[in-house]
């Protein structure tokens, strides 16, 4: 059975812990976590007591996949038709038309191309930079591609992280078109935009959004923890992606997984 090929099977934690006042983009409602009850507020009478909680959230802070929905071009989503809303979301290509992904993942290690941990804040990723990470893989249409900066590394140093002032490093438009011509089910990254965002540029343009979202139907991974996986040395890999199925919604968090096979004769 299926089970049994996953005997010794490594599982890697692809999603940054979620928590209150945890680097996100400014565009976007923060994520907050408060305890509602605590235990002893109410004991019942055999002793026994709960704690529970309230949380509120966007839904693209923390690891998150973007919906269709979530990006328009001169008013039209992907596949041509209006951006029609109303206050409760969106009727077609929200989070919840995702259908649950469970196959291959490759990742294309690009600081490993340069023989660094990290990429400068700022560096825009190219097409050149994407081939020879993918250097003997053969990238097929509908698998996920995750592109490694090693920007993992900076989770805890928020300002850095967000690089309002110094960018982040990310796909250039002309990777983006690279990315879309493989026809890949879904692409993503360490940062809370999968673009290239230059110093004090900020999310003033998002062309990457454009060319996958809108132009190609192709779903977005952000924020993602890669840096079990850099530090691993695998390159394809079993992935699982189901992001949490919010009707209407514009993106939800994600727990992705890396399913690692054994290596023969451990």
């Amino acid at each position: 059975m299926l089970w049994n090929d996953l005997t010794g099977a490594t599982v890697l934690d692809l999603a940054q812990p979620m928590r209150t006042g945890m680097p996100q983009s400014p565009n976007h409602p923060p994520f907050r976590m408060l305890l509602e009850r605590r235990h002893g507020d109410m004991v019942r009478a055999d002793g026994g007591s709960a704690a529970n909680e309230i949380i509120i959230t966007g839904g693209h802070v923390g690891t998150h996949v973007d919906a269709l929905a979530h990006v328009s071009h001169e008013g039209l989503l992907y596949g041509g038709g209006p951006a029609v809303s109303d206050h409760r979301g969106f009727a077609e290509m929200g989070i919840d038309d995702f259908p649950p992904y469970v196959g291959r993942g490759v990742l294309l290690d690009v600081a490993k191309v340069h023989g660094v941990p990290v990429l400068p804040a700022g560096y825009e990723v190219t097409v050149d930079d994407l081939e020879k990470a993918a250097d003997g893989l053969d990238i097929r249409p509908g698998d996920v591609v995750l592109i490694g900066t090693g920007w993992s590394r900076h989770w805890e140093d928020g300002e850095r992280f967000i690089g309002a002032k110094d960018g982040v490093p990310g796909p250039g438009a002309a990777a983006g078109k690279w990315l879309a011509g493989l026809g890949v089910r879904a692409a993503g990254g360490e940062t809370i935009a999968f673009e290239h965002l230059a110093p004090g540029k900020g999310h003033a343009l998002l062309p990457v959004h454009r060319i996958l979202l809108v132009e190609s139907g192709i779903n977005i991974i952000e924020t993602m923890r890669l840096l079990p996986l850099l530090e691993s040395g695998t390159r394809e890999f079993l992935l699982v992606l189901n992001p949490l199925p919010i009707v209407g919604a514009t993106g939800a968090p994600v727990r992705p997984l890396a399913v690692l096979p054994a290596v023969a004769g451990e």
